[in-house]
Parts: structure tokens; sequence; C-alpha cells
């Protein structure tokens, strides 16, 4: 569920505080250390190991976390946490970059220009917007370059060219510019009817942005970046769909598209709303597991759409999107009274304090951080155990949770998990599913 995850949400509220990180940008601070790395290598195990294994649910999930090897296990750590200090560092970077842009009236000048130059407030709007959303990517490249192209190739997970991802950072860049221009136009034609109530109307708004780029976006720009094509008849189309029919989702076709271009990491995602669902998997998700894992993933992505996620979480992203503006407005105002003359913007509904409202909004989104994560942390787990009903293959599951071990550190502290994973620990779902075994008495 990448993208109705943190992809989705932070890239909406990018149009107005660009300065989250997607799921795949953390960081790391020792990258010296690790070089170019041979591939996990997890040791096989036949069916002899499984039905050996502990009926005790704690036991068998040590038995499964034990056959990492310890110098993977160290590297998806320092992977992780390094993570943790890079959100730290792209958060200050987007108030510098507010500050910067705020600085000597230099945002109130581009709103100048912009009113010169557009006849109706919706067209200066959205030229603010585009000028705001190419200088906020310009002045995030170096940061970017660094979590999406040097750490990735320096951790082995990225099959990238140098040539591939200047063509997609330009490509992602567009789309950007020409979203923020659009959503900034929007917001702030809400700003202004709404008066007082902006903070309300804005988050109703915020809602309806969120809603339309989770129906345009499997159709519109995940194409921009890869090739979907229908997967050939054979046992992995039939197994997914046939749990798809089984369970009320309208899906005929089963996708694959071509990551390995990009990255080696396996994902899998149920796109869309209503009957627009499509039944999408990656091509490394097809060609390095086996069909138990494949059944497990997709039956866990099936979930998703099954249990209404998406609508549920734009439900509960607009509530967290209006504590945040009700924050913005307490905040704005109390910043607007001692620095609004230096800045020449004053007022919420003047698009020239837009970096003031992604600064804002940044520091409330820090401090939300763990219910954030734990909207999402919580939907997965939903996705899990509906996942492992469906599936019925505990193992071909908690295969797969040991891949994902590749980049995601595996079993955190208690706390650690709860504030920075919106997926839960390899330990908590292989757990689960070693309790789903020992409750069902299957091998």
């Amino acid at each position: 569920m990448r993208r109705i995850g943190l992809l989705l949400l932070l890239g909406c509220l990018h149009l107005c505080a660009p300065v989250h990180a997607a799921e795949s940008a953390q960081p790391q601070t020792h990258l010296g250390e690790v070089g170019v790395r041979a591939p996990l290598h997890i040791a096989p195990v036949d069916d002899a190991w499984r039905a050996a294994l502990p009926r005790d649910a704690k036991l068998a999930t040590q038995a499964y976390l034990d056959r990492l090897p310890r110098e993977a296990v160290m590297r998806s750590n320092d992977y992780e946490e390094g993570g943790y200090w890079l959100q730290l560092w792209e958060f200050l970077l987007g108030l510098a970059i507010a500050a910067l842009l705020l600085h000597g009236g230099r945002s109130a000048r581009v709103r100048d220009w912009a009113q010169r130059v557009g006849r109706r407030a919706l067209l200066r709007d959205g030229l603010y917007g585009a000028v705001y959303g190419l200088a906020s990517g310009l002045l995030l490249l170096p940061l970017n370059f660094y979590r999406g192209y040097w750490r990735e190739h320096g951790y082995g997970m990225s099959t990238h060219t140098a040539a591939d991802w200047w063509g997609e950072w330009v490509l992602t860049l567009g789309v950007e510019v020409a979203g923020t221009a659009v959503a900034v136009a929007l917001l702030y034609a809400v700003f202004r009817r709404a008066g007082e109530r902006w903070w309300l109307w804005g988050a109703a708004a915020c809602s309806a942005l969120l809603a339309v780029m989770l129906f345009v976006s499997p159709i519109l720009i995940d194409p921009l970046f890869n090739t979907y094509k229908r997967l050939e008849h054979g046992p992995v189309r039939d197994a997914v769909l046939a749990m798809a029919q089984s369970n009320g989702v309208p899906a005929d076709e089963v996708y694959v598209f071509d990551a390995s271009r990009q990255t080696e990491r396996v994902s899998a995602n149920v796109s869309g709303l209503g009957r627009t669902a499509a039944v999408r998997l990656n091509d490394n998700l097809l060609h390095r597991t086996s069909l138990p894992e494949i059944r497990a993933v997709m039956a866990h992505e099936l979930g998703h759409y099954v249990l209404n996620h998406a609508p549920k979480m734009l439900m509960q992203f607009g509530l967290l999107i209006l504590f945040g503006l009700l924050f913005c407005q307490w905040g704005m105002r109390q910043l607007f009274a001692r620095h609004g003359h230096h800045w020449g913007t004053q007022a919420v509904a003047d698009v020239a304090s837009l970096p003031l409202l992604a600064a804002v909004f940044s520091v409330f989104m820090l401090a939300a951080t763990p219910v954030f994560h734990s909207i999402i942390r919580i939907q997965e787990i939903e996705a899990d155990r509906f996942g492992l009903n469906l599936a019925r293959d505990p193992h071909g599951f908690a295969e797969v949770m040991l891949k994902l071990s590749d980049y995601r550190k595996p079993d955190p502290g208690r706390l650690e998990e709860m504030v920075f994973f919106h997926h839960p620990s390899a330990r908590h779902r292989i757990h689960d599913a070693m309790r789903w075994r020992e409750a069902m008495g299957t091998p």
C-alpha cells in the first residue's frame, strides 16, 4: 500500500509543505562504510524445516529471524536508523527554504510579479504556485540526489543509471510544479472565500485533493515512470484473480510493471477507488519470490481494498490536516504580528504567505509523526491479518517478510516502531503469521 500510505498523503501535502520525505527517502549517515553489497541471501528451507518449527508463535518467529545473516541485519539497522536523522535534516532544510523565500519580501515580490502577469486570481495564484514548486524542487535537489541516487546505490538497492535518475527527476519536478500550481490556485481560492474559517474549508479542500490524487495517480502519473503490462496467463495470474474475484474485487486482469529498472525492492498494490480497482505487482516480486510468497503479498494488498482502507485513510488524514491547519492558524497569527511587515505579507489568504504555511504545517507534522505512522501501521496490520485468512499460507508470508528486511529494520524496539515505523516490523508481522499458524493448527 505504498502510494495509499506515505507517498499519497505526503505527495498532496507537498503541494503546501514540500519538506516531507517519501517512504523510500530515508537517509544513511554512514554510507561510506557500506559500499556495493551482495544481494540479501537467506538460507533456503524445506517443508520438513517448516513442519519441525515449534508450535509456540514466539519461538517459531525467532527461528525465522535467526535465518537472517548477521551482516544483513546490521546493514538494515544502519539503513533504517540513518533515516531517522535525515527526517530531521529534511525538516530543518524545509524551514530554511521557507525562511529564504520569506526573507526580504522575496515571496511577496513573486506574488507581485504574478499579479502583473495574471488577469484572474486563479491564474495569479497558480503562477505563484508554479514558481514556489520549482524553487523548492531545485533547493531540495542536493538532498534528493543523495537520498534517491547516491545512498540507494551505496546499498545496492538501485538499478538506476545516472541518466535515468536525472531523467526521472526532471519528470518528477515537472509533475510537482504543475500539481503545485493547480493545488495552490484552488486552495487559496478557498482560503479567500472562507475568511476566518479558512482552516476548516482548507482541510476539506485538501481532503478533496487527496481523493482526486488517489483516483488519477494510477491512471495519469504512475505510467509516466513505469510500463504496465497485463500479466501473462499462468499460475500467478490465476491465483491472484481467484483471490480477488472471490472477495468482490472488480478486477479482470493483473498488471506487472518494470520496477527493476529503478530498484531491487519487491512491491505490489491494488490501486484506485470503487470500480476502478487495478491489481498490480512489480517484476521484482514476480521474479524473486515463489508462488506462495506472491499469493501472501497480493492477499495483503487485496485486503486494503476489501477493508476500504483508502476511504478510511482519507477521512483520518482529513482530520489530521484539520488539526494541522488549526495549529497553523494559531502559529501564523503570532508570526504575522512579529514579522509580517518585514515579509510583505500578513494574511493567510495572501498567496505570498505560502512558505510560512508550509513551515508551520511541517512543525505540526513532525510532532504528529507517531500519529501519522500509526494510522498507516494499523491498517497494514489489518491487511496482514486479512491476507493470512485469504492466502492461508503463514510460511509464504513469513518468507517475504524476511526479504523486506533487506531495507527495513527487522526487530526494532517497541517505542522505536511506534514513532518511526509506518509498517509493522518483520518480527511483528512474522509473529502474527505464526500465531495464525498456531491457532489454525497448520504445519
